[in-house]
């Protein structure tokens, strides 16, 4: 396979030029997951809400597992929150028929406490949830001014990136990905192989939001362009004629869009149809591979809009930020806009 170079993704406003320390601990990363439902209190599946501090969602899962004795694949979460963070987040447990009184109580240690518990008749599907709140404390920020100046600038939006996570270190994952494609590398465990591949996806769909901004039309709707609505994800053409599209897009609750490739027509058509096959053309195993793979087109907004954002200055060169952010999203996202750590 020969080398494949990875190239940078562009800033909405430039690079900054203000450094920061990023999880000096993990109090300084809290996520709280906002499931979006509330369980019934009646049901075969338990729902705990737990606060975990430095543990990986699937090493909880696990552990939650052997507690109830029962297979991991009776427990379930909405999605995977980061390790070396304080975070709040729901699993659920299928008991059918247990007359069991488990005491939550004894479940967890020093790092994982059960927050609260409830019952439901359905389990929690992944990817099934309204959003996360974060809060992050951001220590020995070296210009804190000019930080908050690119703060100000983030209720408008930030470029959607698939952040670092999705990638790996030193874009690991993505590199598997490629192997994988050329039969270089024969991944069994599925939930690796799915991470390889959706790292290739997330690559592309980067890519073409770095072009629109390079281009100065990351938030300006050209012909063709497809847009998605906040929170129901739903489609729709971009109509310049169409004043309600226009208030609702001005207002952030239209997003445009950028594809997540797979086999199959592109839902965008005219001008921004060919940005974005001008830029996926220089990767042509990727796209190729990913359609022999029958993965089909699919949207995503390219404009992430942090709400209910507050900044906050503690002390002398530690700055708090709280915000929140609909579900698959990164929070690193968001601080790639406003600092370098």
């Amino acid at each position: 396979m020969t080398e494949f170079v990875v190239e940078p993704f562009s800033y909405l406003t430039g690079q900054p030029d203000v450094n920061a320390q990023l999880r000096s601990s993990p109090e300084d990363f809290r996520v709280v997951e906002e499931l979006g439902y509330e369980p019934e209190g009646d049901g075969e599946h338990h729902y705990l809400y737990i606060q975990k501090i430095g543990e990986n969602t699937d090493w909880v899962a696990r552990q939650l597992a052997n507690f109830c004795q029962v297979s991991p694949k009776e427990v379930a979460y909405a999605g995977k929150k980061d390790r070396h963070a304080v975070t709040e987040q729901w699993f659920s447990v299928h008991l059918p028929g247990s007359r069991r009184v488990l005491n939550w109580a004894l479940f967890g240690g020093d790092t994982i406490n059960v927050l609260k518990s409830s019952k439901h008749r359905r389990k929690i599907k992944l990817g099934n949830l309204k959003g996360n709140r974060f809060e992050i404390t951001l220590r020995n920020v070296s210009d804190v001014n000019q930080l908050l100046r690119r703060a100000a600038a983030l209720e408008t939006g930030v470029p959607n990136y698939f952040g670092e996570q999705r990638f790996g270190q030193s874009f690991g994952n993505l590199h598997s990905g490629l192997a994988i494609l050329s039969g270089e590398l024969e991944e069994r465990q599925r939930n690796k192989r799915s991470m390889y591949i959706s790292a290739l996806r997330s690559y592309l769909f980067n890519r073409v939001i770095s072009s629109r901004l390079d281009e100065g039309t990351w938030h300006h709707p050209l012909a063709g362009d497809v847009l998605i609505e906040d929170f129901t994800q739903k489609v729709q053409r971009y109509d310049a004629e169409n004043l309600t599209q226009k208030s609702l897009f001005d207002q952030c609750g239209l997003h445009l869009t950028a594809p997540m490739w797979g086999k199959g027509e592109l839902y965008s058509s005219d001008k921004a149809q060919m940005i974005e096959k001008s830029v996926v053309a220089g990767y042509p195993q990727i796209t190729e591979g990913l359609e022999g793979l029958g993965l089909r087109q699919e949207r995503r907004s390219m404009r992430l809009v942090p709400r209910d954002l507050n900044v906050e200055v503690l002390e002398e060169q530690v700055v708090k930020l709280s915000f929140s952010l609909p579900s698959g999203s990164f929070a690193t996202s968001v601080l790639r806009e406003l600092c370098v750590w």
